[in-house]
């Protein structure tokens, strides 16, 4: 599956925030619960921090669901 671009404002934005925005998840519980039982990789690495903070370029994968490619907006 491809990744599709989602447009961010600032330079970073925080992991959990971006799987909302993407569509990924639903809401910051499962987004929670998604980064928790490690099913978010960010360039290639498993990530279990969900205020890591993603900058424009990074890919973010969830298991299952999709890859985003982090856009400058």
């Amino acid at each position: 599956m491809d990744p599709f671009d989602v447009p961010i404002r600032d330079a970073t934005i925080r992991l959990g925030q971006l799987l909302k925005l993407s569509g990924l998840v639903e809401d910051g519980a499962s987004a929670r619960l998604v980064v928790e039982q490690g099913l978010v990789t960010v360039d290639g690495e498993t990530e279990t921090r969900r205020g890591r903070q993603v900058a424009v370029g990074s890919l973010v994968a969830l298991e299952g669901a999709g890859t985003i490619r982090v856009t400058s907006g």
